[in-house]
């Protein structure tokens, strides 16, 4: 097993194990050779794989647990997530330019969406846009029914990159939902929300992806928009 030239004992380490799982087509819940292997093959410390380990596991690419040995991890959100959250938080980009993201991101998942759904999705999704109408005024649980909306949608899509991309999303989701939601002054306006993602959430179901571009696009402009503007 080889290592990268250059970068300290702990980046080598990573790389190798990075190349081992890749070289070896090595899948989600595979296991991997353990600290006291890859230390012996690299030349380096059990100091320096655990570190290297833990370096891993931080970023989701393998999951770590006392009393098992290490398995290759599936792709998940969060690691991205966290990357965003500290972009926005030292000002290496703005909210405006995530949303920006999000839109033309989840305009396609709409698309997909509608054009892929299972029925039982089409089911969950509309499921889930009846749950934010019922929660009403109580925003922890409107937040979270919008949170899982948008990742239904994307799930639906069947493309496994647009979910977690999706999911990253999350954490600036549950912070900006109620804060749009203050911007709502009248019962109409808090009703409009609700029937812009019924109507997102019925174009999927009746697997039309002009309606559901409309009604996605509808819901950022209408929804989304107006917070930026007051954020500027």
């Amino acid at each position: 097993m080889t290592t990268v030239d250059g970068g300290s004992l702990v980046q080598q380490a990573v790389q190798a194990v990075r190349d081992h799982i890749r070289d070896n087509d090595l899948k989600v819940g595979d296991t991997l050779p353990g600290e006291g292997r890859f230390a012996e093959q690299l030349g380096v410390s059990r100091a320096v794989m655990r570190e290297a380990f833990g370096g891993l596991a931080a970023l989701k690419l393998i999951d770590v647990a006392n009393g098992r040995r290490a398995r290759v991890a599936a792709i998940d959100g969060s690691a991205m997530a966290a990357s965003l959250d500290h972009a926005v938080a030292t000002s290496q980009v703005s909210m405006a330019e995530i949303w920006d993201v999000r839109r033309t991101l989840e305009l396609r998942t709409a698309i997909l969406a509608a054009e892929n759904r299972s029925d039982v999705e089409a089911a969950h999704i509309v499921a889930l846009a009846d749950a934010m109408a019922e929660a009403g005024d109580d925003m922890e649980k409107v937040a979270t029914c919008d949170v899982a909306f948008h990742q239904a949608i994307a799930q639906a899509s069947h493309n496994a990159l647009f979910l977690q991309i999706v999911r990253s999303f999350a954490p600036m989701m549950r912070l900006a939902v109620p804060a749009a939601w203050r911007t709502r002054t009248t019962e109409d306006q808090k009703v409009l929300v609700f029937a812009r993602h019924r109507a997102l959430a019925q174009a999927i179901a009746d697997r039309d992806p002009d309606a559901a571009t409309n009604a996605m696009t509808d819901h950022f402009d209408r929804s989304i928009d107006p917070l930026l503007r007051q954020a500027r």
